[in-house]
């Protein structure tokens, strides 16, 4: 069996049935076995995650994990799957969904070295990170800050939470909403989203970061557009 193409992107959540649609020994596969094993998570958030993981991890590797907007932290724990180099994992939202414990518990089950290296903190991003605050407490040079679907202007406030630090960071973008986002002079040009995300990238190159931009499959997400940037001095193939 396998899913219809615009199946990728459904909020239906992933049951235990389901796992026969995943029947390969691919890493992919077993990690959406363990998904469906905990029986509450949408089938858009997996493939989302996996999709930006797969794509930071080929450019990325070690470092601290900050995974910004985290939801269930999925991302975060599959970064630290597919890289093993990378200490922990921070998770950072207003909110842990009740269901986070569960999800990171199925994957845990399968991979116990996961056990420990995954936090929650609950902050609002806002103001998180703007305050002195301990060693450890916040992003540092080196360390990787990502953010899948910070909703409108979250994204910039990942960015400048990322940069301000000197870290690697990966996002992407969704809820382009010019009311509330920075739009460029030269929006009415382009279409609103992709001015802002332009203009994202521009203030990213400004700043000396080294910019990789990509897409990941349309079918999973319309908002698809993946900003991956280093500063210059790091390697960035």
């Amino acid at each position: 069996m396998s899913h219809a193409p615009h199946a990728l992107g459904s909020r239906n959540v992933l049951r235990p049935h389901q796992a026969e649609l995943f029947p390969d020994d691919t890493l992919k596969h077993r990690v959406a076995r363990a998904i469906c094993a905990a029986n509450c998570l949408p089938r858009k958030e997996f493939y989302e995650a996996w999709e930006v993981a797969r794509r930071v991890r080929r450019r990325h590797r070690g470092g601290r994990v900050w995974d910004l907007a985290a939801g269930h932290g999925v991302l975060a724990a599959l970064l630290l799957i597919l890289d093993d180099s990378s200490p922990e994992a921070v998770c950072v939202d207003r909110r842990r969904p009740p269901s986070q414990t569960k999800v990171l518990a199925a994957l845990e089950a399968r991979w116990p070295r996961l056990a420990g290296r995954v936090r929650f903190v609950e902050a609002d991003l806002s103001s998180w990170g703007q305050a002195p605050a301990e060693v450890g407490d916040a992003p540092s040079e080196g360390d990787l800050v990502v953010s899948a679907h910070a909703c409108g202007p979250l994204t910039d406030v990942v960015l400048q939470r990322a940069t301000a630090a000197g870290a690697r960071v990966a996002v992407l973008p969704c809820c382009h909403d010019k009311r509330r986002c920075e739009v460029p002079s030269f929006a009415p040009w382009l279409p609103v989203d992709v001015a802002i995300d332009i203009a994202r990238v521009t203030r990213l190159e400004a700043q000396g970061y080294a910019v990789h931009t990509q897409q990941i499959p349309a079918a999973v997400t319309p908002k698809n557009r993946l900003i991956i940037a280093a500063p210059a001095h790091r390697t960035l193939s």
